[in-house]
This record gives structure tokens, C-alpha cells and sequence, in this order.
């Protein structure tokens, strides 16, 4: 049901409100953001039912609603932070000790939104909220002397928005016992072309319980440091542009952990449509891009699928038994009418497990199932003692190229289960082994 909110038949609506920030045109459940000063006029022809903000235009057919935003802000100055709640904000209630802020939101009608700005050396935002929020990070710098230096304690989408132009730097307490440097118990969808620095001291970098999704619009998202993961979602990622570069992670680049009651269609998936993933690994047994499925489910198929964009995964000399990219189910590369672009390095060693013995190889590509090149082009040097290019149970070429290079001691390129059949209208170049 559309919930147009236009004031009368009027040429000009005017907007009075010494709290009203933004304006939000909302059309199939996205928004165009605008700022408003203290009186805002909008042009507004009856005639043709079009509604003209700034050098935009909308048809008033097209429109699902119009709402006036008061943003919620935290500042920090050092080792104190202020909150500003507009009159017109209702439920949110703030307490604040010293650099510590724990924002509590009992608004469940209205998708309020938040502005963390400012540096503190011993700072971190808490969210309390049971509905979806939007965070607006606006050049804060902030580093936690007690936990996470960011929690969002709420199980619904919540929007991140890396403010234009902006440079926003997080790092937690390295004694804690938090989950993460930035925590968030709800689904994340990331946009705004800022850059977001991690350093995860404890554990994760950037953790969220649900899926984590990257707009088109997003910036960089840089991890240099992370006691487990660098980023570690539930359910999905999806990555539909931006940047991702981690590296100092003690365990998985990124992980991917499928969810056995999620009620996500895409569950259990890792999708990539453009963008670019840089990882550097130097930990032993770890993956650079992992695809967890769910362990004893034999009806459940992890799908990880790099449909454009760039990856490069460096796994360095201390990498014993690593994988740049690993899938417990299937993984395709690229589609018919897209062309990424992979580059796997694997100089790694190979890594004894000291409670089974068993020798585990540095691996470039793993799929437990099948692997499908189908488009863009995939480049692996195996270069490590052991070392191994691809592993998988099938592999299948219908379009791009994938080449290995094997050339370690004792190094394989292209070990399969089943026997590949070449001329299904993509290249292969390596050497295989059954």
C-alpha cells in the first residue's frame, strides 16, 4: 500500500522543523536520501503529478512514500562522547559513560537513523533494538578499552552507510570476550563510498549472525588485523561492488557459515557479481575465501559463485596447507556474459594435522563437488613444496579459461575424482591427475 506523504495541492510544499535533516523518496523499498535545512522548498506540479527535488524528478504514481528524517548523533571528543536525540525521536533513550555509548531503541514503527562521528581512544557504540536502524559512519575513529568497538545487539537489517568522502577506523579491546571488532546480530547491508578500517584484536573483524550484503555504492572495507576471521557472516554474502582487503588474519580471510534454520532463499551461498576481494594469507590450515555448508547434510548443497569482478588470494611461503578459495559444495567461475578475473598464488608448504598426522596440501581452488569455469579468466601458481592448484570431485569448462601452474617439488596442478572432458567450450591448461 503506497503511503504518499504530499502536503495538499499545492505548487511548493515547504518543510519547517528545526530537527528535519534529510528527506527520503522511497520507491520498491529503496530510498534517495536529501538534505534538508530548517525550511526545504519543493516544487511540486499538479498538472503532471511530478515532483522535483533539487535536479531530480519523480512521478508521483512512483512514489511508495515520502518521511522526514531526525537522525539520532554521538560524537566522541577524546575520552567523552555526547548524544544529540531530537524532541521528535521517541524510544530512544541513551547512557553514556565516558567514551562508552549504549544506545536503547524501543521504536518498533519508525526505521530510525543514527550518525557516529568523531575519535576516541577509549570509545564504543552499544545498540539495543528489536527493529531495522540505519548507521550512518561519518569519520569516526574509534577504539574500544573494554569490548567490541562496535555492537549492534539487534536481529534485524541493518543499514551501514559509509558516508562519502570519509575515512572510519575501528579496533577493539584485545582481552575482551566479544565476538568481534564490529558485531552485529542482524543481516548488515553495507553502501556509501567511505572506506572502513578493522582491526580485530580478540577475535572476528567484522562479524555479523546473518547474512552480510555490499551494495554497488560501497567504498573499501580494509581488515589488517584479526585474532580468528576477518570477516565472518551467517547464511550469505552477497557483493555487488566495492572493495574488500584483508589481511593479519590468525584464521579464514572470509567465511561464509550456511545456517540449518535460516529461512534465507540463498542460504548456504556465496555470491559475488562485482567488485574486488584481496587477501593475503600467512596462517597455516586456513582459506582465504571459505564456504561453510552444514556438516551431516547430505541434502544441502553449498553454492559459491564469483560471477565478476577481481580476486586476488596470496597464500605466502608460511601458509602451510591453506586454501585460497574453498566450497563445501559446488563453485562457479564467471557466467556467459561475464568476465572475471582470478589470480591465486600458493607458495605455501604442506601442513601436518599433529592430531591425525594427515597431510594437508596448500590449495589454490577447492570444490568438494563440482567446479564450472564458465566465464572470465582464472590464473593459479602453485609454487609451494606439495603445493596443489586445484582440488575437486568434477570439473567442467563450458566458457573463460583456467590456467595452472604447478611448479613447486612435488607440486600438482589439477587433481579431480572424475575424468574432465575438454571441448565443452572453455580452456584448461594444466597438468591433471586422478
Amino acid at each position: 500500500m503506497k503511503r504518499i506523504i504530499i502536503c495538499g495541492l499545492f505548487l511548493t510544499t515547504i518543510f519547517h522543523s528545526a530537527h528535519a535533516q534529510w528527506l527520503r523518496v522511497w520507491q520498491a523499498g529503496e530510498s534517495t536520501r536529501y538534505a534538508l535545512s530548517e525550511a526545504a522548498t519543493i516544487p511540486y506540479t499538479k498538472t503532471s503529478s511530478i515532483l522535483t527535488i533539487g535536479n531530480d524528478e519523480y512521478a508521483t504514481s512512483e512514489i511508495d512514500s515520502i518521511t522526514i528524517v531526525n537522525p539520532v548523533t554521538i560524537t566522541w571528543d577524546g575520552a567523552t562522547a555526547t548524544v544529540d536525540i531530537p524532541e521528535s525521536v521517541e524510544g530512544v533513550t541513551a547512557e553514556v559513560t565516558n567514551g562508552d555509548v549504549i544506545i536503547t531503541n524501543a521504536n518498533e514503527w519508525t526505521e530510525q537513523e543514527f550518525i557516529l562521528k568523531g575519535s576516541s581512544t577509549a570509545g564504543s557504540f552499544t545498540y539495543n533494538g528489536t527493529y531495522k536502524a540505519k548507521f550512518h559512519l561519518n569519520d569516526v575513529n574509534l577504539t574500544s578499552a573494554s569490548g567490541a568497538a562496535i555492537d549492534i545487539q539487534c536481529g534485524k537489517r541493518i543499514d551501514l552507510i559509509l558516508v562519502d568522502g570519509t575515512t572510519n577506523s575501528l579496533s577493539d579491546y584485545a582481552q575482551g570476550s566479544q565476538k568481534a571488532a564490529f558485531n552485529c546480530q542482524g543481516h548488515l547491508e553495507v553502501s556509501g563510498s567511505g572506506a572502513l578500517n578493522i582491526k580485530g584484536n580478540a577475535n572476528h573483524a567484522l562479524r555479523t549472525k546473518e547474512y552480510l550484503l555490499l551494495k554497488k555504492s560501497t567504498g573499501a572495507i580494509i581488515i589488517t588485523k584479526a585474532a580468528s576471521d576477518g570477516i565472518h557472516c551467517g547464511e550469505y554474502f552477497q557483493m555487488n561492488g566495492g572493495s574488500i582487503s584483508i589481511s593479519g588474519q590468525a584464521s579464514d580471510g572470509l567465511q561464509v557459515e550456511a545456517d540449518a534454520a535460516s529461512l534465507e532463499p540463498l542460504n548456504g551461498q556465496f555470491i559475488m557479481n562485482d567488485g574486488s576481494i584481496n587477501v593475503t594469507l600467512t596462517a597455516t590450515d586456513t582459506k582465504g575465501l571459505r564456504l561453510d555448508g552444514l556438516d551431516g547434510n547430505t541434502s544441502f548443497t553449498p553454492e559459491m559463485y564469483i560471477n565478476n569482478g577481481t580476486v586476488t588470494v596470496d597464500l605466502t611461503a608460511t601458509a602451510n596447507g591453506s586454501k585460497a578459495i574453498a566450497s563445501d559444495g559446488n563453485f562457479t567461475i564467471g557466467t556467459s556474459s561475464t568476465s572475471p578475473t582470478i589470480n591465486i598464488t600458493v607458495a605455501g608448504d604442506v601442513y601436518t594435522d599433529p592430531d591425525t598426522d594427515e597431510e594437508n596440501r596448500a590449495t589454490g581452488l577447492k570444490a568438494d563437488k563440482t567446479l564450472t569455469i564458465a566465464g572470465g579468466n582464472t590464473t593459479v601458481y602453485a609454487t609451494g613444496n606439495k603445493s596443489r592448484g586445484v582440488r575437486a570431485n568434477t570439473l567442467i569448462a563450458t566458457g573463460g579459461t583456467l590456467t595452472v601452474s604447478s611448479t613447486g617439488n612435488k607440486s600438482q596442478g589439477i587433481k579431480l575424482d572424475e575424468i574432465f572432458t575438454p571441448g565443452q567450450g572453455g580452456t584448461v591448461n594444466g597438468k591433471f591427475k586422478y
